[in-house]
């Protein structure tokens, strides 16, 4: 049997406050998350931006223990994988990289060769398709693999999306059934799936997929969970982390708990439903900030699902994939990165800011605004910049 390699991809968090600027920084670096027609300004940019915006993070790194847990979870959960994936007589080995923080993809890759796999699945740890998380991973791996021959030579099947996987699926009802049976009305209590948005331009104008994955994600979920329990419960799904002046997916988070609330929810069950591991997004943004504001709209309540993290029936649902994509047609690299529709990635003939592929405009117009003020302050020694003591 060939020695597999199995790749799990996944976004990268600041360990420690001191990190959060230099993260900010590698995401605000890549010309798929702000586009500009010059490539010599791309840096300067991410420096402005990841200065501007350094502060903030970090308060909210604070508020969970001063760094992300992302790294030490997603480590374990390749532990485990591999640890399963042996115990079925597979050969195999787990690596994981990160987009943006360590260990780098590149890290990751280097280990794959110096181990000497015969064989890579790559396996990224987003369940749904989106060009801004599964397929900026794919792409990076794919620059990496162009411009090295010995990895070029490895082959390589990728696992695209797996939103409606059994295992996913099964793993991810258990949670929700088992605290839904500790709610005061288990058969009232109103399951709330949120998942992270991406700008309504991806799904419309690049085809992004994500959107529809995602619904069909929550009503295999809803309709799993109805036989677990022996009753329905209602539901709603929304979007969080949005940022920017465009429009993200709809309905918003914050907007649909307050809905909930003006309707008389009491009992609210939070579902992370893009998020397979436990890090800022479900730790500050909906722990803290979403649980205040339904608290504020009169929701008495509010209860979290936890992450999958290591639940055991997601990892058997790991080793699943990975074993299923062994076996089955393959899915190479070029075909995992591939976009829905073409777009034009870099460089770009106008300014643009996203979170990653589709033009948004005005955010670009603002970035170009920030950056031409930035560069005056620069020359004259002179604005907010130094009056914060930034510069």
């Amino acid at each position: 049997m060939a020695r597999v390699g199995v790749l799990l991809l996944n976004l990268g968090g600041p360990e420690r406050i001191e990190d959060v600027g230099p993260f900010l920084y590698n995401l605000f670096s890549d010309p798929e998350i702000i586009r500009l027609p010059t490539p010599a300004l791309q840096k300067p940019l991410a420096w402005l931006i990841s200065t501007l915006r350094s502060g903030k993070s970090k308060e909210a790194y604070r508020s969970i223990g001063g760094g992300s847990p992302l790294r030490r979870i997603t480590e374990q959960q390749a532990r485990e994988l591999q640890s399963r994936l042996r115990q079925e007589g597979v050969d195999a080995t787990s690596y994981v990289a990160m987009r943006y923080w360590h260990p780098f993809t590149e890290s990751a890759v280097g280990d794959i060769k110096a181990d000497g796999v015969e064989e890579v699945v790559v396996l990224p740890l987003y369940p749904h398709f989106s060009i801004s998380t599964s397929g900026s991973s794919f792409r990076e791996l794919q620059r990496l693999r162009h411009a090295d021959p010995a990895f070029r030579r490895l082959p390589i099947r990728c696992i695209r999306s797996w939103y409606d996987h059994p295992g996913y699926i099964n793993a991810m009802a258990g949670l929700i059934a088992r605290e839904i049976r500790n709610c005061e009305a288990p058969a009232s209590a109103h399951i709330f799936f949120s998942a992270h948005g991406v700008p309504k331009s991806y799904v419309e104008e690049a085809g992004d997929p994500y959107q529809k994955e995602i619904e069909a994600c929550a009503a295999l979920v809803m309709e799993r969970l109805a036989q677990l329990l022996g009753h329905p419960n209602p539901s709603t799904l929304a979007y969080q982390s949005r940022v920017g002046p465009v429009e993200w997916l709809k309905p918003y988070t914050e907007d649909a708990l307050r809905e909930l609330g003006e309707q008389g929810v009491q009992e609210l069950v939070v579902v992370p439903i893009s998020f397979v591991s436990e890090h800022i997004e479900t730790l500050e943004e909906i722990d803290i900030e979403y649980r205040e504001i339904a608290t504020e709209a009169g929701v008495s309540h509010f209860r979290r699902v936890p992450a999958l993290d290591t639940d055991p029936t997601f990892i058997q649902g790991l080793a699943d994939l990975v074993q299923e994509a062994m076996a089955g047609p393959e899915v190479n690299l070029d075909m995992a990165a591939q976009l829905p529709k073409k777009v034009k990635l870099y460089p770009q003939d106008k300014w643009a800011w996203g979170w990653n592929n589709s033009s948004e405009v005005w955010n670009g117009r603002l970035a170009m605004v920030g950056f031409s003020a930035f560069l005056l302050e620069l020359l004259t020694g002179h604005g907010p910049l130094h009056a914060l003591g930034l510069l």
